[in-house]
Order: structure tokens, then sequence, then C-alpha cells
């Protein structure tokens, strides 16, 4: 650590106030308590600097903020009292070859985003009348969109969607329609069946439609019951 060692003379009155610009090179922490090592590019292309705390925006016990950044990333320094031996790692930045995702071309900064190495993102849309938070995996194609406008949300999925509870699940509107739309339909319980309307209910099938039970059956109407088929038989 030659390069390093220059900057460490052996008068303990001298410090290296300010910040600086590195590069981070290990930040697999054999503590593992989310410190990183880097190299100073103006320095030494090989040295590292000893391990470095990450500053985050809360930090605490199994809780807080962890966004470590990657090896090669360009990050900058600050040092405790100036003493290049205790290093913190301030924030990271973009340059000429690694870019923010989003631009910022109209000047508006109407939108913030997380965007993770794989490609996945949470977006915080500000436009103007079309207020979105979207979360969003790297193919695009899975999503959920809550859309401030519209006071809608939307969950977009690929393939399967599958909700779990142990508990009770509870699906209301208000004032609006419940619609499911889909090639096969199978509702199945472990024990009770109940469909009631407040005014009509109507079942169709274009083909067979077949009622069954291993107890029996019973039809009530406060008005009478209408068969009307050409063949009907009772058994």
């Amino acid at each position: 650590m030659i390069g390093i060692d220059l900057l460490m003379p052996e008068d303990p009155s001298v410090r290296f106030y300010g910040v600086s610009i590195a590069v981070v090179t290990n930040i697999k922490d054999p503590d593992g308590v989310g410190r990183i090592k880097v190299k100073f590019p103006w320095l030494s292309t090989e040295d590292e600097s000893a391990w470095a705390r990450v500053v985050t925006p809360m930090a605490g016990e199994d809780r807080g903020f962890y966004f470590l950044p990657e090896v090669d990333d360009e990050v900058l320094v600050a040092f405790e009292h100036g003493d290049i031996a205790f290093p913190y790692i301030i924030g990271s930045l973009w340059n000429g070859k690694d870019k923010p995702p989003l631009k910022n071309d109209d000047g508006k900064n109407d939108k913030r985003m997380i965007k993770s190495r794989s490609g996945h993102k949470i977006i915080l849309d500000d436009t103007k009348d079309k207020e979105q938070i979207i979360i969003e995996d790297k193919s695009g194609k899975n999503k959920i969109t809550i859309d401030c406008e519209k006071n809608s949300m939307s969950i977009q999925v690929e393939e399967d969607l599958n909700i779990e509870a142990k508990g009770k699940i509870t699906i209301k509107s208000t004032d609006k329609d419940i619609s499911i739309d889909c090639k096969n339909l199978e509702i199945k319980t472990q024990q009770e069946c109940k469909i009631e309307a407040g005014s009509n209910c109507s079942i169709k099938a274009k083909s067979k439609g077949e009622f069954a039970a291993q107890s029996g059956i019973e039809i009530t109407s406060a008005a009478g019951v209408k068969v009307n088929n050409g063949t009907l038989e009772v058994m």
C-alpha cells in the first residue's frame, strides 16, 4: 500500500481534509457489517483503502436502507478527522461511463427512480395530472401501477398471480361492479358455499349445466318455480 502510505505521514497531526473520488474494489465485508473497500485512481491503480463504512439515510439493529454500491462504481469518500485510515463512503457518483437510468431533458425533474443491477425498478412519477407510482420487474411484463389521476391500481403479470392468506380475504367494491373474465373458473370450498344477490341472479351455460349434491337439492321461490325445457326427467 505504498500509494496510501504516502498520505499517512509519521506526524499524526497531518490530516487529509475534504472529500475524494474513489472506485469500489471490494464489497464482501468479512464481518458482514456493510463495509466496502475502494481505490483512489489519482493515487494508485492497485492500492486499496481500509474497510470503509457506507453512509445511508437510516441504519440500526436489523433495519435501515441497505444499498451497497457495486464493484467498479465511482463513489465519494470523506475521512474521519482527516485521517485517511478511517474512510467513509458518503455517496455514489454518475460519470461519463456510468450514466443515470433516467434523463431530465425537459428540465422538469418529474420522475424519481430506484433501479437495480438486473433492471428492477421503482418509479415515482410526479408529472402534473399524470402522477403514478410503478413497481416493475426487469422484463417490464410484471408490474404494479398506482394511477393517482384515475384513483386506480392495476396489477399486471405475464403468468400466474397467487394470493394466499391464513386469515380472511375480503374483496369489496362499494359503488362499482366486480367482473371476472377468464377461460375457466373453479370455486372450491372446504365447507359451505353461499351466493346471494340483492335482486336478480342469472346463471347461463352455452352447453351443459349441472347441479349435483350428495344429500339433496332444494329449490325454493316465493313466486313459484318455472322449468322450461324440451325434455324434463325427474328421478
